[in-house]
């Protein structure tokens, strides 16, 4: 009893995982699993009565009262207007037209239009099924493979998560007590380096092997300088205009992130008023759509503020330490590595909710107080690294199977003709590609700190 009331916090995290896997509601189970062993150290006499008191002020004052947090729902309902406002529709038209020379011209259309849509939404789940309604069926009938068109879309809608407004760098951001500036402003480049690495293999699969990507037809689209330049115009000014609302009002300094979500939710009814697209029953349907996901959102939270109260309390952090010494695993550089490979296997089971949760609040004061210099300019710049690191890294959890979320939301709006099969073969050169783009930000962390060292968020 007395290695069980030591070992209580490791036991925890070992009970938890196993009751994902059976498949019940993650919310409850963080929870349920935290009030039970708080439950089980009182038994034990390792954990106070009295410690339960903080539970409901700590969950109030992290997640309720958080200003931080209350970007989330904002963005949310900012990408769902727009995935039902036609923005994308005609931004796709318009890059079929301008790479409509180039080899695997199509997908890397889908690729532009997942990065632009990811600077104006960030939701995953938005972006993979509004990518999927408007451009699975045209590289279907362009005669593109399968397993390359689920895959470009299934990759660039989860770009989402990554490139800014995300809602994962506002939640780590709030975690981690980071600035979400200066997360947003690190992540621009990694987001674009992830994009760039995905046309590249896009355009070099279709020159190889040009059967899995056929060119369009030469006379697609407007053929006049002026009619094309028009197109153009009308579709790239929607997407611009928002960008530059929410996301050059925090790096010029104008707003807050809770304030440019706000002005970024008008932006998106204004642009739905534009497309003829605002009416009473499309605000009804994202009235609904928004409120469910910030629902399961913040429910998740609360279970998690239980869940890392009752493990910190138990002595999980001073374990895990232990642990890693215990398995030869000392020095920064290989804390680091484990961390990148714990996540990526997570990735498989979990939801990117959930390991930011579960492992950043561990690992992330383990690693503080380790020297990365000289590989850093100062040690003052590892967590703003270190947090994009893990943000990179967790952009595969949503195409890994089997639990790869990305990939139900596209089975969901896919024909019949598209098995899970195609999806899961599809997706597997993107998740190398991944993993590629996350050891170019590893190698040279300026890919990460330039810019917000350029724009002054990390003096």
């Amino acid at each position: 009893m007395e290695w069980i009331a030591d070992h209580l916090s490791i036991l925890m995290f070992l009970v938890l995982t196993v009751i994902m896997f059976v498949g019940y509601p993650v919310a409850f189970v963080l929870g349920g699993v935290a009030l039970g062993f708080g439950v089980l150290g009182i038994m034990l006499d390792v954990f106070r009565p009295a410690q339960f008191g903080s539970l409901i002020p700590r969950i109030w004052g992290q997640a309720v009262q958080n200003q931080v947090l209350i970007a989330v729902p904002m963005f949310i309902f900012m990408g769902t207007v727009l995935e039902k406002s036609g923005v994308a529709d005609e931004l796709l038209k318009a890059l079929q037209v301008i790479t409509r020379r180039i080899p695997g011209g199509l997908a890397m259309s889908v690729t532009l239009l997942g990065t632009i849509m990811a600077a104006t939404t960030g939701i995953v789940g938005a972006s993979v099924i509004m990518l999927t309604l408007v451009a699975l069926p045209t590289m279907l009938a362009s005669g593109y493979s399968k397993e390359l068109s689920v895959g470009t879309i299934a990759s660039a809608g989860t770009l989402g998560i990554l490139i800014p407004p995300s809602i994962m760098l506002v939640i780590m951001g709030d975690l981690l007590t980071i600035s979400v500036g200066t997360l947003f402003t690190a992540a621009i480049i990694p987001g674009l380096i992830m994009s760039g690495v995905y046309l590249l293999y896009i355009c070099t699969l279709a020159a190889v092997k040009p059967s899995l990507a056929p060119p369009l037809a030469a006379n697609v689209g407007p053929q006049g300088g002026a009619e094309l330049m028009q197109m153009v115009l009308r579709s790239f000014l929607p997407p611009a205009f928002l960008i530059f609302v929410v996301l050059g009002s925090i790096f010029g300094g104008w707003a807050t992130p809770t304030e440019a979500g706000g002005t970024g939710c008008a932006g998106a009814l204004l642009l739905a008023w534009w497309n003829g697209r605002l009416n009473r029953k499309m605000l009804s349907e994202v009235i609904e759509s928004s409120a469910l996901t910030n629902a399961l959102v913040f429910f998740i939270i609360f279970g998690a503020t239980l869940f890392s109260f009752v493990f910190r309390a138990l002595g999980g952090d001073d374990l895990v330490g232990e642990l890693l010494k215990a398995v030869g695993i000392n020095t920064g550089w290989e804390i680091l590595i484990f961390v990148m490979v714990l996540v990526f296997i997570m990735g498989f089971f979990f939801d990117w909710l959930e390991i930011c949760l579960i492992v950043l609040p561990i690992f992330a004061p383990i690693l503080k107080s380790v020297d990365f210099t000289p590989h850093l300019a100062t040690n003052k710049d590892f967590m703003a690294w270190f947090v994009i690191l893990v943000a990179v890294n967790l952009q595969s959890a949503f195409l890994t199977p089997p639990f790869g979320f990305a990939l139900f939301y596209m089975k969901a709006t896919v024909p019949k003709s598209v098995t899970m099969v195609h999806i899961y073969r599809g997706i597997v050169p993107f998740v190398i590609l991944q993993m590629v783009a996350l050891a170019l930000c590893i190698i040279w962390p300026e890919t990460i700190l330039w810019l917000p060292r350029y724009f002054g968020f990390l003096d």
